[in-house]
């Protein structure tokens, strides 16, 4: 249930006295349970590093059957013994917990739409108690599938989307109040409800889910509800602008980027300069020899892209197929501040409703400034495209992805830029099965030639904002078209598609082909179902 909120007056003690209110005892709420990595130490590294799984976040995923310093300290004692047997002493001391998608069985019998709105309940979770890495969090919520077994945040908001079209707006309801939880609880929403990500966050498509929301809710309310969590939100990723702000040259701090004529943009990063627990020995063979700072660093790009949710893609590297050449931290993204101006713009309009003119009028010049400075460092002439800019040297990384249509999807762009993207995604991006992610083919997930279905939705929904409806309506049918022929020959939506060669499953990247799955579910819903719509309007 909504918490009613009179139609009265609205007082705001002080400026921004709702985000003080709410955030500034978040770092006392974190909870003191440690990341596996640190809490078994030896015994992690040595599990992660002797691949006694296939996959590293198998064992990261694990509930211990004792507490982790029992274990850690008899591992210790135990390891000594000649006839010690590392993956004995694992199954013995750790256990999976079992869930109801292991035994589901897709209905051959069924559509695309009834097979995903009989997944959502396959895919549902409820964790009222901490089980090991993940994290107890209030209401029930929908995984992506395969090995993803929490509430993954940038996921998410394409989960709602066919949520909202499969009219379950409890469940949509819910995961918004599993994110604003977090807030509450660490001062930020984590790439998902387990230990080991609380260092870093995902794409922060809160005030998305927001806005979705107030499309089936009071809008006014629903906006005035989410307000507080939009600033929390907005805190913590501009946690360094004081910073930054002080300097007089180029430079970073966190997730805050000064640029060269003083305007503020934002990075991807993380809080940990270590191997990521889930893949520690990948991270561990990536850096090789390199040791001391140069491996911090190695770490620390490895992190940050794995919260720009693009883990991996050669919009990272320098060297185009050298994934130990990733340099994320010295890129300015152009979604992630795509992504910010639309929290900034909420929020303005959110203190407009309140009454709240100044407020209202910091957050729209915050917002006018952030846009003006993405056309400026991001437009590209020559690409005649958005690119991401690298702060270090002072210029374009030249790596065009479909991120570029992220202006589209905020309304950053100009509408001669827009015109200019539309034409570029036509001629480049769109292949027979939807659109491609990069125009590299490194062998990375999120390169040629794997389309993915957030950046189907994105560049959709950006090309309507513009009035190219045909080139959208050309992607969507597309991207239907490859999901619709993968759920024919397999009975199952999958996590990406080869869109260049659509019979063909997609590969790349640290793991196996995932299936269930959330967002492509979600999208895809959301699709078709504007078909239903527009079959059920009548003609004139």
């Amino acid at each position: 249930m909504h918490k009613k909120i009179p139609k009265i007056k609205i007082r705001i003690p002080k400026e921004d006295a709702i985000k003080s209110a709410l955030v500034n005892t978040a770092g006392s709420l974190i909870l003191a349970k440690a990341s596996p990595d640190d809490a078994l130490g030896e015994l992690f590294k040595d599990v992660q590093q002797n691949r006694i799984y296939d996959d590293g976040m198998t064992f990261v995923d694990l509930i211990p059957r004792a507490r982790m310093n029992q274990i850690r300290k008899q591992y210790h004692i135990a390891k000594s013994d000649p006839s010690f047997n590392l993956h004995d002493f694992v199954r013995r001391h750790f256990y999976a917990y079992e869930t109801s998608t292991i035994d589901y069985q897709s209905n051959p019998s069924h559509t695309p739409r009834q097979h995903i709105a009989e997944l959502w309940d396959v895919l549902e979770r409820r964790n009222r108690v901490d089980r090991g890495s993940l994290i107890a969090i209030p209401y029930s919520y929908i995984v992506p599938g395969g090995r993803f077994s929490a509430q993954y945040y940038w996921d998410s908001y394409f989960t709602m989307l066919g949520l909202a079209a499969d009219g379950r707006w409890d469940m949509v309801e819910n995961m918004i109040k599993n994110a604003t939880y977090m807030i509450r609880k660490f001062g930020f929403i984590p790439t998902a409800n387990r230990t080991y990500f609380l260092s870093r966050s995902q794409p922060p498509f809160l005030s998305h889910m927001v806005r979705l929301l107030a499309k089936h809710h009071n809008r006014k309310l629903t906006l005035l509800e989410h307000l507080p969590y939009l600033l929390g939100e907005y805190r913590f990723w501009m946690n360094g602008r004081r910073i930054v702000m002080k300097l007089d040259e180029t430079d970073a701090s966190r997730r805050v980027v000064r640029m060269p004529d003083g305007s503020i943009l934002n990075r991807y990063y993380d809080n940990k300069k270590t191997p990521r627990p889930e893949s520690l020995r990948e991270d561990v063979e990536t850096a090789g020899e390199s040791e001391g700072d140069r491996a911090e660093k190695l770490y620390l790009d490895l992190r940050a892209a794995a919260e720009s949710g693009w883990d991996f893609s050669s919009r990272w590297f320098a060297d185009e197929k050298e994934l130990g050449t990733i340099h994320t931290t010295d890129i300015v993204p152009v979604d992630l501040n795509c992504l910010l101006f639309h929290l900034e713009s909420t929020i303005a309009e959110t203190y407009q409703l309140m009454y709240q003119p100044l407020l209202a009028r910091k957050y729209r010049r915050l917002a006018e400034k952030r846009q003006a400075a993405i056309v400026k460092y991001m437009w590209d002439e020559d690409e005649e495209f958005f690119v991401d800019y690298n702060f270090r040297t002072g210029s374009s990384t030249g790596r065009v992805t479909i991120a570029g249509a992220f202006p589209l999807f905020t309304k950053v762009a100009t509408p001669i830029q827009a015109k200019m993207v539309a034409a570029r995604i036509k001629k480049d991006f769109l292949k027979k099965g939807g659109l491609v992610t990069t125009l590299i083919e490194s062998g990375q997930q999120w390169d040629w030639p794997n389309g993915w279905a957030p950046m189907q939705w994105i560049a959709i929904q950006g090309l309507r904002e513009y009035g190219h409806f045909a080139l959208a309506n050309k992607i969507k049918k597309s991207w239907i078209d490859a999901c619709l022929f993968t759920y024919k020959e397999k009975l199952k939506m999958v996590e990406k598609y080869n869109v260049v060669t659509p019979h063909r499953l997609s590969g790349g990247g640290e793991y196996t082909l995932q299936d269930g799955f959330g967002w492509t579910n979600g999208v895809l819903a959301a699709l078709l179902a504007e078909d239903d719509i527009n079959r059920r309007e009548p003609k004139n």
